[in-house]
């Protein structure tokens, strides 16, 4: 795997009427980012599986690696994204969004 430019790093807290089934769907389309959407690298989501228990109440992450920043420019309006995007806005209580690199 090419090292990533830019790595896109999502955290979000649940509202408690979250579904398992509407998670299930949030990883199917964003594990589907490489494919379909230039310059994404790899895709990696899911709930923590830290030991160290620091979370602080986050339960879920998706995490994007991309080839350059640009990638990332073009990945935030994809048609690809959209979907996450707006699952991630309707279900979450609290979300926090952190790139690095270039």
């Amino acid at each position: 795997m090419a090292i990533p430019s830019v790595v896109h790093v999502v955290l979000v807290q649940w509202k408690p009427e979250v579904s398992r089934a509407e998670l299930d769907e949030l990883t199917d389309f964003a594990c589907a980012f490489p494919d379909a959407i230039p310059g994404v690298l790899a895709v990696h989501c899911g709930p923590s599986t830290s030991p160290e228990g620091l979370e602080s109440g986050y339960e879920w992450a998706l995490v994007v690696s991309f080839a350059s920043s640009s990638a990332r420019d073009h990945y935030l309006p994809h048609p690809a994204h959209q979907p996450v995007a707006e699952l991630i806005s309707r279900l979450a209580e609290q979300v926090v969004v952190f790139d690095v690199g270039a």
